[in-house]
């Protein structure tokens, strides 16, 4: 009896080969043949679930945005239900943010890949509109995050655009000085310049 294949779980295991590629050898290399290498398939296996590169490079971007947005809202809670002010809502605010750095391998490549196809975005015209879907999910996330942290901000929205962007770009900061030069850049290093950006945030009066 010939075994059945789950097209999505095959899908994931394809996924998994573009993002090896990309943490260890960058985008340009995630060709069909490689991938299909890779994950060690025939290249009509891979074309079976992937018409084109284009094909997959777009699933496999909407792919890690979807892994990394879904960690940002199962850590949100915890920020919401905890005192506005208090050091267990720091800690935990310090969890969400942490988890769009490359504290541990599974972050690290997810954060490569996720810049990697940012930067791709810019000159690939097929990656543009999830390039811009991220940055308007996450976005509206940390905005969230914002108004938990400083409620003055809800009620002025360009001041609250501006914080979400200004976060956005520490954190942005962050994640690429972490992944090119982690033996300074460490997880006490990024906590401590996130502390210091979140302090001055929750110091914005209200009103």
């Amino acid at each position: 009896m010939p075994k059945i294949v789950d097209a999505e779980a095959r899908r994931q295991e394809v996924v998994q080969a573009v993002f090896r590629i990309i943490a260890s050898d960058g985008l340009e290399r995630a060709s069909l043949r490689e991938v299909a290498e890779e994950a060690g398939l025939a290249v009509g296996s891979v074309r079976h679930y992937f018409a084109s590169s284009d094909e997959l490079l777009v699933f496999s971007f909407a792919s890690v945005i979807y892994r990394i947005t879904g960690r940002l809202e199962a850590a949100l809670p915890a920020v919401e239900g905890e005192a506005p002010g208090s050091e267990e809502q720091h800690i935990a605010v310090l969890n969400l943010l942490g988890q769009l750095l490359p504290l541990d391998e599974e972050l690290a490549v997810d954060a490569c890949v996720w810049m990697a196809f940012r930067h791709a975005a810019r000159i690939k015209p097929v990656l543009q509109e999830e390039a811009e879907r991220s940055h308007r999910t996450i976005a509206a996330l940390v905005g969230r995050l914002i108004i938990l942290l400083s409620p003055g901000q809800a009620s002025d929205q360009q001041a609250l655009v501006t914080e979400a962007e200004r976060l956005l770009a520490t954190m942005d900061g962050l994640c690429m000085h972490a992944l090119l030069h982690p033996e300074w850049m460490t997880a006490a290093m990024c906590s401590d310049v996130l502390t210091a950006h979140l302090r001055a945030l929750e110091a914005v009066p209200v009103g």
